[in-house]
């Protein structure tokens, strides 16, 4: 099973109603269970999407913690300019849980800085799972505005992780 098979299908189970999905064949095993599926007494296991491969003895990272509110939102007109400006942007999100790298090796620079441009199929970050690096690609083209998560942070799936203005 490739890599991006699996992305599809942990998308695809995190949006239906499934609790738990398993599938197996000679040489893999995989098992996604979503924040629905529960052990007997009706617990949640899990709040987000929790993978396991039987080819890794590791344990997934643990998951980043939800980004608080900011303190005061800014008043009228900057939260009106705000909202126009970050309306035509895209974000590029985490397609797996793990932890984001935004360069190859502490001594090698960054995939993107802010002002870069990035194009569709360039590789933006790293994000390691299960001790494995997977090259996170870029689905769309534009110029990089932001840098949304800190170097060596935990993430979860579908965490945003730059902001990209596709006019640029």
């Amino acid at each position: 099973m490739t890599f991006k098979e699996i992305q599809q299908l942990i998308k695809l189970v995190t949006e239906s109603d499934l609790t738990e999905f398993k599938v197996k064949d000679d040489s893999f095993e995989l098992s996604i269970k979503t924040k629905n599926f529960a052990k007997g007494n009706g617990t949640v296991v899990s709040a987000a999407p929790m993978v396991t491969m039987a080819q890794s003895p590791a344990a997934m990272p643990a998951a980043a913690p939800a980004p608080a509110a900011p303190a005061a939102a800014p008043a009228g007109n900057e939260e009106k300019e705000e909202a126009a400006n970050t309306a035509n942007l895209i974000e590029i999100k985490s397609p797996i849980i793990g932890t984001f790298y935004r360069s190859p090796s502490p001594d090698k620079p960054a995939f993107l800085k802010v002002g870069d441009s990035v194009a569709k199929g360039d590789v933006v970050c790293i994000v390691e799972a299960m001790k494995l690096f997977n090259e996170i690609e870029s689905e769309v083209s534009g110029k990089v505005v932001k840098v949304l998560i800190e170097d060596a942070q935990p993430v979860e799936y579908d965490t945003p992780l730059f902001l990209v203005d596709p006019a640029g």
